[in-house]
């Protein structure tokens, strides 16, 4: 009778293939447990930032940044301050950017702010709803010499939040500056296409809060829409991989302890050889 031997069972060539399947199992534990900790960093610095902000919306205005901190702002540290801001509108370099609100489809209307101190701040001075003809009424205007060099009347105050440009909009469509068509409030490219100068030009646009327009001002459109959401997923992705993780703990688990139990009852594994 040939009798199986459980040690050399374990030492035989069976053995090779189960510790490439563990290293790929323990492999694959680290490699989701680390991106469940990961989420779990990016989680904690989006409440954080979540914070942060919901403290800028509801303090008191503060001046707009500086030109001498143009270049360094950013999202993070600056994005929904809340701002106040004294200057002329140029009301005939408006450019409307279309908008989707809870009032419906429409444009933003974006005008460019000759400040007290010389330079230009792109305001969205709010929505209007969409109407035939409403876009081709904003010609694409663009001036020939800095607009705000002779500009000394009409001067407002102004309340709002300070707002990042946005190279794409949400309609994932592309700025058209030659058929005045605009999906993203992109300042830079606002700026170029009415002849502000890039350098005396904010990098950012204000949206004003409502009741900011001066009485008789074009349109009167309707401020103080800005939503003010972060998209926060990443305690279900922390989850997610956590669960992924204890998945593949478990199937090794299982797949060991079938192995063992096979090397301990060999006669599960396969039938005996018996002599007659």
């Amino acid at each position: 009778m040939a009798v199986s031997d459980p040690a050399a069972a374990a030492s035989g060539p069976g053995r090779a293939p189960r510790l490439i399947l563990a290293a790929f199992a323990l492999l694959l534990i680290v490699l989701f447990a680390g991106l469940g900790t990961w989420q779990v960093v990016r989680l904690q610095w989006k409440l954080d930032l979540m914070a942060r902000v919901e403290q800028r919306v509801h303090a008191a205005p503060v001046a707009p940044p500086p030109m001498a901190r143009w270049a360094g702002i950013t999202a993070e540290s600056d994005e929904y301050r809340r701002v106040q801001v004294a200057g002329t509108y140029l009301y005939e370099y408006t450019t409307p950017v279309q908008a989707l609100t809870e009032r419906g489809s429409g444009y933003w209307l974006l005008t460019p702010l000759c400040t007290t101190d010389g330079h230009v701040i792109l305001v969205n001075r709010g929505f209007i709803p969409a109407t035939p003809g409403e876009r081709t009424r904003y010609a694409p205007r663009k001036s020939e010499a800095y607009p705000c060099a002779a500009n000394a009347g009409g001067a407002v105050q102004l309340v709002g939040l300070l707002r990042i440009s946005e190279p794409k909009g949400f309609f994932l469509r592309t700025n058209d500056p030659a058929a005045n068509r605009w999906y993203a409030r992109d300042v830079p490219a606002i700026a170029a296409a009415r002849g502000l100068p890039a350098t005396l030009t904010a990098p950012y646009f204000i949206d004003a809060a409502a009741g900011q327009n001066p009485a008789g001002s074009p349109d009167q459109p309707q401020g103080g829409l800005t939503v003010v959401s972060f998209h926060n997923s990443h305690l279900m992705y922390a989850v997610t991989w956590y669960a992924l993780a204890l998945m593949v703990a478990a199937a090794w688990w299982w797949v060991t302890r079938g192995a063992g139990a096979s090397a301990a009852d060999p006669g599960r594994a396969g039938n005996d050889e018996h002599d007659d």
